[in-house]
């Protein structure tokens, strides 16, 4: 299992509007600059930001900014705004467990609570990081030239 790119993507995004916003007009192609990605698919990543309210994109003559204050959203935030997670679960069981064989009779049973205790953990430890600890650290990299 792995977790796709778009999560670090708009990561990456929010560290370059944060950084470079009041500089520059953040724009997708101006993101996928930085992130050397498809503008089609910076597009396809802050439309999800946008639609669950973390970032605002200008009309027409582009911008991005950002809608809350960075102590305020949480890279939990961001992982449910661009990750496909089926039922809000993060692991997919396979469908149909064979219940003629006493391991896939029961292999929900032994399995399923265990699973969403580690989601439970992971969206935890995600919910404790925020974009403003983000910009702390990222400050530091960009004072020492780094």
């Amino acid at each position: 299992m792995q977790i796709s790119s778009r999560f670090t993507l708009a990561i990456h995004i929010f560290a370059c509007i944060d950084t470079f916003g009041n500089e520059y007009k953040v724009t997708s192609d101006f993101l996928a600059g930085s992130t050397n990605v498809n503008p089609v698919i910076i597009r396809k990543i802050l439309g999800q930001l946008k639609g669950a309210g973390l970032i605002e994109v200008a009309r027409g003559t582009g911008g991005t900014t950002i809608a809350k204050p960075l102590k305020e959203i949480t890279f939990l935030d961001i992982y449910r705004a661009v990750e496909c997670i089926e039922n809000g679960n993060l692991f997919h069981f396979h469908e149909n467990p064979n219940t003629n064989c006493p391991v896939g009779k029961n292999i929900h049973h032994v399995l399923d609570d265990k699973l969403l205790q580690v989601q439970s953990s992971m969206e935890k430890e995600l919910d404790s990081i925020t974009l403003e600890n983000l910009k702390q650290d990222m400050k530091k990299y960009l004072q020492d030239g780094i």
